[in-house]
């Protein structure tokens, strides 16, 4: 399926380029959520004509995520959770959870869609987790996971 970003997307493309993707991701994704058009000549003439128009936009977004990836960037996360005798958690810490405790200590509304998880966090211990919020804005979180002495 062929489309046309009105949006800058990591590992993808940039505003008003052409690109491919699958239709499952072009349809569910990229045109549901207003970041793609379908390719066609009248859309390529609208993204034409609109193209300064977006990247000034998309220019203002990223100086406002700037300042959000700043206040919470190589911040401390401390979760105590219930853990078996060997570390291991009775279940694993998600996204949602990461993001509630960022809104809670921080006051900061962080997706848990733009939280990257590279392993599961599922151990008592110390993990980097990176904050995806704009193809080029990111930050990095430390979570430290302590364990809760069992009753």
């Amino acid at each position: 399926m062929e489309v046309i970003l009105l949006e800058n997307i990591m590992n993808l493309g940039n505003i008003g380029d052409k690109v491919v993707v699958k239709p499952g991701y072009g349809r569910n994704y990229l045109l549901k959520t207003g970041k793609a058009l379908r390719f066609n000549k009248e859309n390529l003439e609208y993204i034409s004509k609109k193209k300064d128009e977006l990247n000034r936009k998309n220019l203002e977004l990223k100086k406002k995520l700037k300042e959000t990836a700043k206040i919470i960037n190589n911040k401390s996360l401390i979760f105590n959770k219930e853990s078996k005798e060997n570390g291991e958690l009775y279940g694993s810490i998600k996204p949602k959870e990461i993001s509630t405790l960022i809104f809670e200590k921080m006051k900061v509304e962080v997706k848990p869609s733009q939280i990257v998880l590279k392993n599961e966090l599922n151990k008592v211990g110390n993990y980097k987790v990176d904050i995806n919020f704009h193809s080029e804005v990111s930050a990095q979180i430390s979570v430290k996971i302590d364990k809760i002495q069992s009753r």
